[in-house]
């Protein structure tokens, strides 16, 4: 899999932009500031409709405009798809395939798939667990795209559930009838639910249903990563301690992974913190809570890993997502956002190694001896001005 061609119509800092690329290393080199990263964002967008830098897509229309398109030509297998995206802050995106429309944007989710490595990174390894939490789920989502509807079917039946746990904290706390409370009821009273409360048993059971699939989904995952981020960690770091993943969360490990069986057992919790979640208006138990501990030997990697072992352990993740993508069927696109600028030369070198023979690499970098020589390639010099080629 390689990209071909990308256009951008009002995305980020650029009012227009089209680019060729063949398979193999294309760099974009340039000064800060001047988009090199918003190109390869576009490139993550088109692949997973979401941005590795804001959580919102309002950052992402240049300021002035009302939209912004971005156009991918992907070539696999000799096929090639024309993937067309319409970004929209506050309405609904729009997408075409080979330019006739589709019925929803995430449909075309899985044509191009990415594994991009960009700063933003490091907070897997010293972030919050919703970093690392996003990491698995758009892993899966990359891997078998259905799992972008598990997802949203999981956030919506949490949201709803929130609803409710909210309206009920507020009258057990006898505030009365406060405007948001009776904003909720009439909600559900339109929906036919009745009083919000006695419906928290229906929200129940399509919580645990929705949870104990994203739930299977990822424990099958970490199985499969492990070995995977050991080795890519060891290949970055051979003289620190070895890395290991365990998948942490509302269930114990020895949990399984039949979904009918995670179903019951998050049914039973959901019963054990009832009377806590009741009081305090919050979704105390599901997928949304789990983590994914990071380990360095016997330690947390998180508090304990140096800046260059934190570095070589996001990588490591990366690394090992792509060669599980890579197993399944086809190399993904494999983007290097500002990455040599912070490794040493010994891991500059390994990571070089270990990614030249990826069908196409997409590196930038703010100037041209921050590209390892055995990345040599096709190179786009970005400034102020737009983009050029330059080899």
């Amino acid at each position: 899999m390689h990209v071909a061609h990308l256009s951008l119509t009002d995305f980020r800092s650029y009012e227009t932009v089209d680019l060729g690329m063949e398979p193999g290393v294309t760099a974009f080199v340039g000064p800060n500031g001047m988009g090199k990263t918003n190109l390869v964002e576009a490139l993550g967008y088109v692949a997973t409709q979401a941005s590795h830098r804001v959580a919102t897509d309002g950052p992402l229309v240049r300021q002035g405009a009302a939209r912004a398109i971005v156009r991918s030509s992907v070539v696999r297998d000799e096929r090639r798809a024309l993937i067309e995206l319409e970004i929209n802050p506050g309405r609904a995106n729009r997408a075409r395939l080979n330019r006739s429309p589709v019925s929803r944007p995430r449909d075309v989710v899985g044509l191009l798939r990415t594994v991009l490595f960009a700063p933003e990174d490091l907070a897997m390894v010293k972030g919050d667990p919703s970093e690392r939490r996003r990491f698995l789920d758009d892993l899966l989502v990359a891997r078998t795209p259905r799992f972008a509807g598990v997802r949203a079917d999981y956030d919506r039946v949490l949201k709803q559930r929130g609803a409710l746990l909210r309206t009920a904290a507020q009258a057990r706390r006898g505030r009365g009838r406060s405007p948001r409370r009776a904003e909720s009821e009439a909600a559900f009273a339109e929906a036919g639910a009745g009083d919000p409360l006695s419906t928290l048993e229906v929200w129940d059971a399509h919580l645990a249903t929705h949870g104990a699939e994203l739930l299977a989904a990822r424990l099958e995952l970490v199985e499969t990563l492990r070995p995977l981020v050991a080795a890519s960690y060891a290949s970055l770091a051979p003289d620190s301690a070895p890395a290991g993943l365990e998948y942490r969360g509302t269930l114990p490990p020895d949990a399984g992974t039949d979904r009918a069986e995670l179903a019951k057992r998050l049914r039973a919790c959901l019963l054990e913190v009832r009377a806590s979640e009741l009081e305090r208006g919050v979704t105390l138990v599901g997928p949304h809570r789990d983590d994914l501990f990071l380990g360095l030997g016997e330690l947390p990697a998180r508090g304990y890993a140096s800046h260059g072992e934190s570095w070589s352990f996001a990588l490591a993740l990366r690394l090992a997502a792509y060669d599980l993508l890579r197993a399944d069927g086809g190399d993904p696109v494999l983007i290097l956002d500002d990455v040599f600028a912070e490794l040493d030369n010994r891991r500059r070198r390994r990571l070089a190694e270990m990614v030249a023979p990826a069908e196409q690499v997409l590196i930038t970098a703010a100037v041209p001896d921050d590209v390892p020589g055995e990345l040599a390639g096709s190179r786009f010099d970005v400034t102020e001005g737009g983009v050029a080629r330059v080899r």
